[in-house]
């Protein structure tokens, strides 16, 4: 293995996960779930799944070696704050985090995607 790979912890550069290309790519499952659509309490179920889901299928499709875990929170737009924290102990090296906060103008989304490599 040469140094580069190496640096990878055996991974190639293109096997890598990118931070933008992960923060658009849930944007895109948030906007086509949710758009404009006004806050629903009886629709936060099926949005939040959906959101999880087709975040997960998009993911499995970009052919990577990583393991991935997706959460989505919804809350109205009330006056309220939302706070969120993690924490993780990894390898800095191919594993990483991105967490998205979407807005419209009744509703709030954080979702928060993981990946670590197989």
């Amino acid at each position: 293995m040469d140094d580069e790979n190496a640096a990878f912890d055996g991974l190639a550069e293109d096997e890598l996960m990118d931070d933008a290309e992960v923060d658009t790519l849930v944007r895109e499952v948030i906007n086509s779930t949710i758009g404009d659509s006004q806050f629903i309490h009886n629709k936060i179920d099926s949005w939040s799944n959906n959101i999880v889901e087709g975040c997960l299928k998009k993911l499995a499709g970009l052919g990577k070696p990583f393991k991935y875990v997706t959460t989505c929170n919804l809350t109205q737009k009330a006056g309220a704050g939302l706070h969120a924290a993690s924490c993780t102990r990894w390898n800095e090296k191919t594993d990483g985090k991105v967490t998205v906060q979407w807005e419209n103008h009744t509703m709030i989304a954080l979702v928060t995607v993981y990946w670590l490599a197989v």
